[in-house]
């Protein structure tokens, strides 16, 4: 991966259209969410996933079958 690319999982963008899309179902049964919460609830998730990234990164490394020198 280069500089001018991340995975999708890290954009807050696409966590921000995945959240006003669940948004937008649960105000149609009746919760509503702001769009503050939603903000601020993308920012975590991004935040979850860059932790999930490290530790599954880490994970591999210590379960890989060759050593580092």
């Amino acid at each position: 991966m280069d500089a001018e690319t991340k995975v999708w999982y890290l954009s807050r963008t696409v966590w921000g259209g995945i959240l006003a899309i669940a948004a937008s179902v649960l105000n149609l049964a009746g919760i509503e969410i702001s769009g503050a919460d939603q903000a601020e609830l993308a920012d975590k998730m991004t935040a979850l996933m860059a932790a999930a990234g490290g530790i599954v990164a880490v994970a591999g490394r210590l379960a890989a079958s060759r050593r580092l020198r």
